[in-house]
């Protein structure tokens, strides 16, 4: 499938959206999170953070080495210390960028209650990777990207969550097979469910709050 909801220049070789790229540290190990309709502060919260450490973030021009993420950069975060959660507000939708993978899917229902409607993606150092979905509080998806098979599986998930794959596009690399799922995928599916299609100078012009967390 094209990639349809992502502008020029926004994606990276295998098809990583390039802000997410840009806050990792090198072979990372992270999470993002992203929910419509509740606030950033309530957002990491509800992840579990402790509300007297956030603070307002201005994200450093750069990374002071391939270990450290940007997040944790700002905070001063030495290396193996403590992970890092970002977050901000995109119009209707607030992400949280995780940058150990300390919160997981499990936090996704949570994150949905109240009427609203949340997703979570992660990828490991091992190369696994995992997209969940929820809505008011019930998990509708959750999905083990090696297993994924777009062909039979997209008919069966909720119409919102469908028409995000279908956004998102596979990636065209040579050790897969033409149409097969990357494992960029749910970073690029839970960007275009929330509009996140952006670069890192558009998230520097909203307002970010960041913490340690684990």
């Amino acid at each position: 499938m094209p990639i349809h909801a992502f502008p020029p220049h926004t994606l990276d070789e295998e098809g990583t959206p390039l802000w997410i790229n840009d806050l990792a540290a090198d072979n990372p190990n992270h999470s993002l999170h992203v929910v419509r309709g509740l606030e950033p502060a309530r957002a990491l919260e509800t992840l579990g953070a402790v509300p007297h450490l956030f603070r307002p973030c201005e994200l450093p021009a750069g990374k002071p080495d391939e270990w450290t993420s940007l997040p944790a950069a700002a905070l001063g975060i030495q290396p193996g210390d403590s992970g890092a959660l970002l977050a901000g507000r995109v119009g209707a939708w607030t992400f949280v960028y995780d940058d150990s993978g300390s919160t997981t899917e499990e936090s996704t229902p949570s994150l949905s209650a109240e009427g609203r409607t949340a997703a979570t993606t992660m990828f490991s150092i091992n190369a696994d990777a995992s997209l969940a979905y929820a809505v008011d509080g019930e998990q509708l998806a959750w999905i083990n990207v090696d297993d994924l098979d777009l062909a039979t599986d997209l008919p069966n998930m909720p119409a919102e969550l469908r028409a995000a794959f279908v956004a998102a596009g596979t990636a065209d690399l040579d050790h897969l097979e033409s149409g097969a799922p990357d494992y960029s995928i749910g970073f690029r599916v839970i960007c275009a469910l929330a509009g996140l299609t952006c670069t890192l100078d558009d998230l520097r012009r909203v307002p970010l709050l960041v913490t340690a967390f684990g």
